[in-house]
């Protein structure tokens, strides 16, 4: 996807679909949903919300997730 989409238009059904498409694989191969969204131009949450849609297995946080005990 290396046309940006237009900020605010909305991307619904077979273009939603394909967007999903392009965009799962890279995911899926290391790509940062904050990646994604700078280069197509859209937001973290519309990223995310494509991919959960389409049945990505999103990647966890990922770092340290237990604090350390006092």
């Amino acid at each position: 996807v290396a046309r940006t989409l237009s900020r605010g238009t909305r991307v619904t059904g077979a273009e939603r679909t394909q967007l999903a498409a392009e965009l799962a694989p890279r995911y899926a191969a290391g790509e940062s949903i904050r990646d994604l969204a700078a280069e197509t131009g859209r937001s973290y949450g519309f990223i995310y919300n494509v991919l959960k849609e389409a049945g990505v297995p999103l990647r966890g946080r990922g770092g340290n997730t237990r604090r350390k005990k006092s």
